[in-house]
């Protein structure tokens, strides 16, 4: 018998049940968007942004690690594709598949307690 596979509307939705059906995953979605709002309004509406990625950038790991990967602007300047904006979908991303992962760890162990 052949595996059934869902469309991916279908598993999208699934990991975003995943990452909103449960208070923990609430909780940490809020923090690291107000972490990422810090961001932006440092980059866009301060004058010296200093080290606002950070806070993002930490509230997402591990999966932001991977932003140490890529080049950035200020140490080679052929990188100025990294854009603060790109940088926010990137760690806004990472924030999704973090809540996901947290909302199966929730899941798993309300299923371990009820047993």
């Amino acid at each position: 018998m052949a595996p059934t596979t869902r469309p991916r509307s279908g598993r999208l939705r699934a990991w975003l049940t995943l990452a909103t059906d449960n208070w923990p995953s609430r909780g940490y979605l809020v923090a690291a968007g107000s972490a990422i709002g810090f961001f932006l309004y440092a980059v866009y509406l301060t004058p010296d942004p200093g080290f606002a990625a950070i806070w993002p950038f930490a509230a997402t790991l591990p999966l932001s690690a991977v932003a140490f990967l890529t080049p950035t602007p200020e140490l080679d300047p052929a990188a100025n594709w990294l854009t603060p904006l790109l940088f926010t979908a990137w760690v806004s991303g990472c924030a999704l598949v973090n809540a996901g992962l947290l909302g199966m760890a929730v899941r798993a162990f309300r299923t371990r307690s009820a047993a």
